[in-house]
């Protein structure tokens, strides 16, 4: 096949391909046309005799053979040589043997039986090789033309970016500026009515941006100073000056774009079987042909050799897997592209393929289910120290953490305006809490498994603690030098669309466990609110791989949700992971399927996509297998005895040009199927 660019881009419009078969089909459709009338109404018309009808044949079909099917040819030749039998095998096979028959049998019609003689000459078959090269071309120009829609939902997305931003000099100037001058750390202007530029952080100013090209979310959201923001997002109001901090391929939009062409080039397992299925079906449709060409010359009604050939070629034509080759890569390309513009984000085909069979879900908390903007309640002290002692040494310890609940304690201090300490040799226990020195003073910060892992006793704030854990808080103890100095309480509130995502879910039938590095408390409470069950809380990244390992050999199918850092080594191992696009870059990474609003209703979206697809493909297959069974026999004319009819190598190449289209437009059924 021609080479295609690795991502589409929107000065694409001329696919060079289809405008390569395009030209070479309408240059040569007048010559197809006069050699099929020739052949078919030549005899009655009487304009020229036998002998020099069937060298105008030849002078005419050769440009079409030799120029139109060059492609094929090559093709052809190619599959043969790299030992991988295809559609072009049996295209090229076809013709040129119909091709070389008719061409001898004009140039040295001596060398026939008289059996070979039809009407004053040798029969020739230039007719159905020009005919089949022009409808394949054709066949191809449909296919060509359809594929490139597959590719509407990239240059869509790609469409969504501002050509230019209004960059702030250091002088207070303003300029507009290309795109590509960006750098990170620039301060763009953005006025109502206009697209953010790229990512950042709202320095200055207020509004509400429309973020639904994105992330499917129909409310636009209010933005403020601190908030971040995505680029080519509409701002709909207010003027804003943001702070750019993500440019060119690091932007969400440009990693979006690389994900979607990433899957759709991707080959999903039944497409794998498909490939094996289809060159072992070439071989066996070649030799079909060989036996059908002799068992008619020995065995058929006269001039059996010549019903041998045109039956021979008949089945290498109508036999061609085109339509079994593109019955899968069609469906995925179609469902990668609508579950984009969802908001749902497939890396590969065989996440699309197993996602239909997940049966069990382990969800985070944090960012997961959870808002993951965490905002901090209150510090309680041992006797020995004070509050804002308290909240002024864990911030200090947290300036070195990712986790969002340490930024909201950070946050608290900077709004009391408590001076923060340089934190020395800060150590992370992820999932569980954090290290480090401060103020000559070795401080650890985490939940109640950190601190018996540092033989720090919390009796004494056990039952402040159970109480802030009951209404949902998350809690965790501060010790100094292993003794304990009192503990924070942080909340994040549960996201407003996940109790409808988890009930869907579990109306559906799948397996739904939270697993979580906060207090088991805190998870319960959590869990409660939205009726799952199953709970664990306190774990390590560690434990989070093991569970889904556990689950995995008990034979079920698991997909892990989450969105930080530890849980990357869990959504590598899930069979399906499943990152927050609200997330560490490192879940994306780790993960096979991206939602890029975090909102967990896309994982019902993703399911859905997932059987329709499927459903999709089987549809496509089942058409192509059932296609050949039938098309191959009628081909060889095993109904000739019964019914005297037999299939022109003609209706053949239709028909094969038919099955393929009939395949594309199937799929493309899909973008208004989900």
């Amino acid at each position: 096949m021609a080479l295609e660019p690795l991502m589409p881009s929107l000065d694409d419009d001329n696919n060079p391909e289809l405008k390569d078969f395009r030209r070479r089909f309408w240059w040569t459709l007048p010559l197809t046309v006069i050699v099929t009338v020739l052949a078919m109404f030549g005899h009655q018309l009487g304009w020229f005799s036998p002998g020099v009808q069937t060298w105008i044949e030849l002078v005419l079909s050769t440009p079409v053979v030799l120029w139109a099917g060059q492609p094929f040819f090559i093709r052809g030749w190619q599959s043969v040589v790299n030992r991988s039998p295809n559609m072009w095998t049996l295209i090229s096979l076809g013709t040129g043997a119909a091709y070389i028959y008719s061409v001898v049998a004009t140039i040295a019609p001596g060398i026939f039986p008289e059996s070979f003689m039809s009407m004053g000459r040798v029969s020739v078959y230039f007719e159905a090789a020009v005919v089949i090269i022009s409808l394949t071309l054709f066949g191809q120009m449909l296919e060509l033309r359809a594929r490139s829609q597959t590719s509407a939902a990239i240059k869509s997305l790609l469409g969504l970016a501002p050509k230019t931003a209004r960059r702030i000099n250091a002088d207070g100037t303003e300029e507009d500026v290309p795109l590509s001058h960006v750098h990170e750390g620039d301060r763009l202007r953005v006025r109502p009515g206009e697209k953010v530029p790229v990512d950042g952080t709202v320095d200055d100013g207020s509004s509400s941006l429309d973020e639904s090209m994105l992330t499917g979310e129909p409310l636009p959201v209010s933005k403020h100073p601190g908030d971040k923001v995505i680029g080519a997002t509409m701002n709909t109001s207010g003027a804003l000056v943001i702070r750019a901090e993500k440019v060119g391929s690091a932007t969400v939009l440009s990693q979006i774009v690389q994900l979607v062409a990433q899957a759709q080039r991707s080959r999903a397992p039944m497409q794998r079987m498909a490939d094996i299925v289809a060159g072992y079906f070439v071989v066996a449709v070649v030799a079909i042909a060989i036996v059908t060409f002799f068992v008619w010359g020995f065995i058929g009604q006269q001039p059996s050799w010549v019903y041998g050939l045109i039956n021979a070629v008949s089945v290498l034509i109508i036999a061609c897997p085109c339509a079994l080759g593109l019955a899968t890569p069609m469906s995925i390309m179609v469902a990668t592209g609508k579950g984009a513009t969802q908001g749902v984000l497939f890396r590969d085909a065989a996440a699309i393929e197993n996602f239909r069979k997940v049966d069990t879900l382990i969800v985070d908390k944090t960012g997961t289910l959870t808002e993951g903007r965490p905002t901090f309640e209150q510090a309680i002290p041992t006797e020995s120290t004070t509050a804002d002692e308290v909240l002024r040494l864990a911030a200090s310890l947290d300036q070195g953490s990712e986790h969002p609940l340490a930024h909201a304690i950070v946050e608290a201090a900077h709004e009391r305006s408590l001076p923060l300490s340089t934190v020395k040799e800060f150590e992370s226990s992820s999932g569980i809490g954090v290290r480090g020195e401060v103020d000559a003073k070795r401080l650890v910060l985490g939940n109640t498994a950190l601190m018996q892992h540092e033989g720090v006793d919390t009796a004494v704030m056990t039952e402040a603690a159970d109480s802030l854990r009951a209404k949902g808080a998350s809690v965790m103890f501060l010790a100094a030098d292993g003794r304990l100095m009192g503990l924070l309480a942080v909340s994040d509130p549960i996201k407003k669309n996940t109790p409808e995502a988890v009930k869907d879910l579990q109306d559906a039938g799948i397996r739904i466990i939270m697993a979580t590095g906060d207090g088991v408390a805190t998870a319960r409470a959590v869990a409660q609110q939205l009726k799952i069950d199953e709970v664990y809380g306190e774990v390590k990244p560690a434990d989070k791989l093991d569970l889904v390992s556990r689950l995995q050999s008990e034979g079920r199918l698991v997909a892990m949700a989450g969105d930080g850092i530890n849980d990357a080594p869990a959504l590598a191992k899930a069979d399906v992971g499943i990152a927050m696009g609200t997330g560490t870059d490192v879940a994306m990474n780790s993960a096979q399927v991206t939602l890029v609003k975090g909102d967990l209703r896309g994982i019902s979206i993703a399911r859905h996509l997932s059987e329709k697809t499927i459903a999709n493909m089987k549809q496509n297959l089942g058409f192509a297998f059932i296609y050949n069974a039938l098309g191959v026999p009628l081909a060889a004319g095993v109904l000739y005895p019964f019914t005297g009819l037999l299939l022109s190598p003609m209706f053949a190449a239709l028909a094969m040009s038919l099955s393929s289209a009939s395949v594309v437009f199937n799929a493309l059924r899909l973008r208004k199927s989900v």
